[in-house]
């Protein structure tokens, strides 16, 4: 498993992390994730670290919590052979302040985790999303004495715009506070908006990318191809409506040109997928799932080789979109605007 470094911070992390988002099976949403207990969730653990996989990504609103406790009971005994990474600002009760990135909010949210998680530290501590009604201060000084506490050793954010991101860590500069070096973002071949603004901040800034969705909600499995009707066992039944949308001919154009690179190079549908995102400028980590052991091992061979430049070419060229204003217009002045990639 190859490792890389965490933006421009001096944490290492495997190019492969675990998302725990098919652990407990809490709600409906989750439960047509999977519904992996401890007994299976520490199958799965033995299988990652076997292969060298040692992060694990969660987050306080994955079955409400049950997510982090499985996680947790799952590592009990092995706590310094891994990495956690999880989440919160999205809402966790019913209170006025059981949401946002706020002072109270930020303390109680990190404190519920450490005692589901069975720890006394979380290795990566990411916002889930931006909270447009907390002063950005305020949220940066509470995670800068969490980190201070030992409580939280390094810091991200997710689902930001650019803006949100890059005013944070100017505030982060002003002050001294500790700064963000992950961003954990929805990127895939069949969702590359990540590439018009979050991808260059990256760049400049020392961001790195913690790619959640790497096979586009599910779209890119193998399992979807062009003419034939959704798998009976899939979550797209109830959840497609919940993520990214796009036109089906888009859709096959892309599986098309997964599958004729998947047959020159032996290896499976999202092997490719995945392969192809862990190989992007900033990108640090790509979170995968698995429901089984069977679908585990076919993610971990995502890793430990290359696809060619033509190759690459072929995947870009299918999944290329004309990017949103005023990306567009800066693309037609490559000699003032390089593109990142």
């Amino acid at each position: 498993m190859e490792y890389k470094r965490l933006g421009a911070s001096g944490f290492k992390v495997p190019v492969l992390s675990f998302g725990t988002g098919t652990f407990g099976g809490k709600g409906d949403f989750f439960k047509e994730w999977g519904a992996t207990d401890a007994k299976g969730a520490g199958k799965i653990v033995d299988i990652c670290l076997d292969a060298g996989l040692t992060m694990f990504d969660s987050a306080d609103v994955y079955s409400a919590g049950e997510a982090e406790r499985v996680l947790g009971a799952a590592i009990k005994g092995r706590r310094d052979k891994v990495l956690i990474s999880t989440k919160a600002t999205f809402r966790s009760g019913e209170g006025p302040n059981d949401v946002g990135s706020s002072r109270y909010h930020l303390i109680a949210s990190v404190e519920a985790a450490l005692k589901r998680l069975g720890t006394d530290y979380i290795d990566l501590f990411q916002l889930h999303g931006f909270d447009a009604t907390t002063p950005i201060e305020e949220t940066l000084r509470t995670l800068d004495d969490l980190v201070t506490a030992g409580k939280l050793r390094y810091l991200g954010v997710s689902n930001f715009s650019g803006w949100h991101l890059m005013k944070s860590l100017a505030i982060s500069d002003r002050y001294g506070f500790s700064r963000y070096v992950a961003n954990q973002a929805y990127y895939s071949l069949i969702g590359r908006d990540y590439e018009s603004e979050l991808m260059p901040l990256g760049l400049a800034e020392g961001v790195g990318a913690v790619v959640w969705s790497p096979l586009g909600w599910g779209r890119l499995t193998g399992k979807i191809r062009r003419g034939a009707p959704l798998p009976k066992l899939s979550r797209l039944h109830k959840t497609a409506e919940n993520g990214p949308q796009m036109a089906d001919e888009y859709l096959y154009k892309v599986v098309d040109a997964l599958e004729a690179v998947a047959n020159e190079t032996g290896k499976t549908v999202p092997q490719v997928a995945l392969n192809w995102v862990s190989g992007r400028p900033t990108v640090a980590t790509v979170i995968i799932g698995a429901r089984d052991e069977k679908q585990l091992r076919d993610n971990l061979g995502a890793v430990g080789w290359k696809l060619t430049p033509a190759q690459i070419a072929k995947l870009d060229a299918a999944s290329a979109v004309i990017p949103a204003y005023p990306y567009w217009h800066q693309r037609e002045f490559a000699e003032r605007n390089p593109p990142p990639v």
